[in-house]
């Protein structure tokens, strides 16, 4: 098992009726900025519990947050929070709202040109230079109610980055699992299909000696199996909603990643695709994921392999054989999610997007991908055309 240390501060609020406790959570005498997204939370009715649990305080409101958050767009709510002396952020939306609300926390008293942020990945680790923030999640998927990293679009130059740090953790998150009745199906095949291929970034590497990493990540992954296509159809079924939900945080919060090697391979050329054609992330997951476990089937294979066999109860005479199958079934669960995994299925314009992905990335100098640094920039070509 390799060296690690678990920091997580953030308070986790889970279940029903749980917004109520805003009041407390809420640090006192603070002047809030309420930030949310394209106007869902009123709708679903969130807006007037958030409203109602914090009458009495100051609270500025920053509506429009999008999907894919936008610097541009953010940097506009920093402005504010400069202006109004905001003390706290309370983000009440999804991935996006609360990615949006760490960059706007890091970038108020960030010294320099806030796109640096972004460019150069900056880790913020003292919280005494953030502005505090708290979450209301409104849409599982992508865990960062409970984790400290973010990906903002830089719309100027289609760019998906990210940013993060130990002082971007929420102080607070709560997380009532019945606001996905009112989530369109979309939404949730996409929830479902981020947490499950977060697992598999952390987990679809190579055998190493962390066997309750392995055992965990593999519980979330057969959960997300159990649940998924039954929780698109009934979300109102609490049992289904709850454990939807709480795997969505528990592939992100950093548990399973601590003591092992991880990729992230698929997540860096699926934002390509987000920046390139407003593909939704997990689509574009659900596009690269099987082409890159093909084109690197020899350095993953083994650890397939154990995915098919513990995981969809693969039998087979091989490790090739059941690392084939195991691949086969992650597609056929992602078509029954609702997911297409061609390129082309998504967009017309598709085909020159292995060029410039491929020159993307050596602009930036990203030339060794994946847990091994194996995914050359050849490699990436080859997934990509192979997603065509």
């Amino acid at each position: 098992m390799l060296n690690f240390e678990l920091y997580n501060p953030t308070n986790y609020v889970f279940g029903k009726g749980q917004t109520e406790k805003l009041s407390k959570l809420v640090p006192a005498n603070t002047k809030i900025l309420l930030a949310y997204g394209g106007g869902s939370i009123f709708k679903n009715g969130v807006y007037d519990q958030v409203k109602a649990a914090l009458k009495g305080n100051e609270i500025i409101e920053f509506g429009g947050i999008e999907p894919n958050p936008r610097f541009e767009t953010l940097m506009k709510a920093v402005e504010i929070v400069k202006s109004q002396n905001i003390t706290f952020i309370l983000a009440v939306g999804g991935g996006s709202v609360i990615d949006g609300v760490k960059f706007i926390s890091g970038a108020v008293h960030y010294e320099g040109d806030a796109i640096d942020i972004l460019k150069k990945k900056i880790l913020f680790k003292d919280k005494s230079k953030v502005i505090p923030f708290g979450t209301v999640l409104t849409l599982p998927a992508t865990g960062s109610e409970m984790n400290s990293g973010a990906v903002v679009t830089i719309e100027a130059t289609q760019e998906k980055l990210t940013l993060g740090g130990s002082a971007l953790f929420p102080i607070f998150s709560i997380v009532d699992p019945t606001v996905i009745v009112s989530l369109p199906k979309r939404q949730i095949q996409n929830g479902i299909i981020d947490a499950f291929t977060h697992v598999m970034e952390q987990y679809l590497t190579y055998p190493h000696d962390a066997m309750l990493q392995d055992r965990i990540a593999e519980g979330i992954l057969q959960t997300l199996i159990e649940v998924g296509p039954a929780v698109v159809e009934n979300p109102s079924d609490y049992k289904l909603a709850s454990n939807y939900v709480w795997c969505a945080t528990m592939a992100l919060n950093g548990l399973i990643q601590k003591g092992v090697p991880s990729d992230w391979a698929t997540h860096m050329i699926g934002h390509e695709l987000t920046a390139l054609f407003e593909i939704d992330h997990a689509r574009t997951l659900a596009i690269i994921a099987p082409s890159l476990y093909k084109v690197m089937f020899e350095t993953k294979k083994e650890k397939l392999a154990q995915y098919g066999e513990r995981v969809w109860q693969i039998t087979g005479n091989t490790v090739e054989e059941k690392a084939e199958k195991a691949i086969a079934k992650t597609v056929d669960f992602f078509h029954k999610m609702g997911m297409k995994t061609k390129l082309s299925e998504n967009t017309d314009n598709y085909q020159n997007t292995a060029d410039f992905i491929v020159n993307r990335f050596s602009e930036r100098g990203w030339k060794a991908l994946g847990e091994k640094q194996n995914i050359t920039l050849e490699k990436v070509r080859e997934i990509v055309e192979m997603s065509y």
